[in-house]
């Protein structure tokens, strides 16, 4: 009687340990790039003064990249962080620390200012990284982890770093498909790269590549192959890799000032302690011709007109995004989400839309600060959330920006090397209004 008793008993453990293992690769995904604690906003990692660029560091290199956040808290804590090695798909690399970090691992950021002006109450926390006690000797990807009180468990918030050592000049270009379905829809990035001073032998297996849209890591394309090799010089030009959807120009808001309100804000309540802000509803533009007009490919600055430090100085609002279906009724078969660099491009309750009855139009609440805000609509299938489609529509003509990162990995390797960065754009004329 006992055995079949022990038997189901393991077969639950086994279970439950898969469950845990599964929920750890979730939790590890999601830990790329994540805020753990509601109350930290408006975190922004990029290089030093350029708010709109992905956080690139050169081995060896006098550059800076510059950290910001907030914590509605409005206190003063001790922050610190520091770096974790990963290979080219992010997953932390097992070897000590201080293969990659010479000097402290751990570092405090010392450098805070109490919130002035705004209703809100904030206390804002800048860094410049790396520190000068601080020198990374390993090209790759590196996560920057912000904690508490020097421990590691109390996660406030992580990031993506690209450390580069420059040993590929790889030289790119956008061209049209030739594929009669994806012509007039699709961008293609094809490219090539001379590598000097590696041994690609087997390149197919050393050299790794993922291509960035509009520094969106949501929807990279990595795992590459080159075309041809021809001793140190790889070819990408097949007609099956580097294809992106081109969406159309972004949606955007003006938030930099509260008190005058720009063309997309409908209404606003000001209240004693905070500003709600309403905004004029959106309808799906997938049926629309295209129209180039500048934007910001998805992202977004942290700006105000009226004050010194948008910083410290710059206020938050409840923000009240309202889409309007074609129907005027709910979407039976797909959840409408708000993405862009506002949302972190994450799929999750607080950026799915709610349809409101009363209303006949869907409805979402975000607590932003005051700046320039790019963004967009993605319906996801119910029954298939791999299946997603922009309510833009896709568009040959699109302007848009693509990173490309090449990756090398010898056979004696622990770690893949980031040996080369190009950013091209789709457009290069850019004339204003155009058909």
């Amino acid at each position: 009687m006992k055995k079949p008793a022990v038997k189901k008993r393991y077969t639950l453990v086994k279970r439950i340990i898969l469950l845990v293992m599964l929920a750890c690769l979730y939790n590890h995904s999601l830990a790329q790039e994540a805020i753990f604690r509601d109350h930290i906003k408006a975190v922004r990692f990029h290089m030093y003064g350029d708010q709109l660029s992905l956080p690139v560091y050169r081995l060896n290199s006098a550059d800076q990249l510059e950290l910001n956040f907030d914590d509605l808290d409005g206190n003063v804590k001790s922050y610190y962080y520091t770096f974790q090695l990963c290979d080219y798909n992010w997953n932390p690399v097992d070897i000590n620390p201080f293969m990659y970090i010479k000097g402290f691992t751990q570092q405090r950021i010392a450098t805070y200012r109490y919130s002035s002006i705004a209703l809100t109450r904030y206390t804002h926390y800048q860094a410049t990284l790396p520190d000068r006690g601080t020198t990374l000797t390993m090209s790759g990807n590196y996560i920057l982890k912000v904690f508490l009180d020097g421990d590691t468990t109390k996660l406030a918030f992580t990031r993506r770093m690209l450390v580069l050592e420059q040993k590929a000049a790889i030289n790119a270009r956008i061209i049209q498909p030739l594929t009669p379905q994806l012509f007039r829809t699709h961008q293609k990035v094809q490219f090539t790269a001379n590598i000097t001073g590696l041994n690609t032998f087997s390149a197919a297996q050393q050299i790794k590549v993922v291509i960035l849209q509009n520094n969106r890591w949501d929807n990279c394309l990595k795992d590459i192959q080159p075309t041809f090799v021809r001793t140190n010089q790889l070819d990408y030009s097949a007609e099956n890799i580097g294809l992106f959807p081109g969406g159309k120009e972004w949606r955007w808001l003006d938030l930099r000032s509260f008190r005058l309100q720009s063309d997309r804000v409908e209404r606003a309540n000001y209240n004693k302690t905070s500003t709600d802000i309403f905004l004029f509803p959106d309808i799906d533009r997938s049926g629309q011709r295209y129209v180039y007009f500048r934007d910001l490919n998805g992202m977004y600055l942290i700006e105000t007109y009226e004050t010194i430090n948008p910083y410290w100085q710059g206020d938050f609002a409840r923000v009240q995004f309202n889409l309007k279906s074609p129907s005027g009724s709910a979407y039976t078969d797909k959840d409408i989400y708000l993405a862009g660099q506002l949302t972190n491009y994450e799929m999750n309750d607080k950026t799915k839309m709610v349809f409101n009855e009363a209303r006949g139009m869907y409805e979402c609440n975000l607590f932003l600060k005051q700046g320039y805000y790019n963004y967009t609509y993605i319906a996801v299938d119910k029954n298939n959330p791999g299946q997603r489609r922009d309510l833009e529509g896709d568009y040959w003509e699109t302007e848009n920006s693509y990173t490309i990162l090449m990756y090398y990995r010898s056979f004696t390797d622990r770690a893949d090397q980031l040996i080369g960065v190009s950013k091209i754009n789709s457009r290069t004329d850019q004339p204003g209004i155009s058909f």
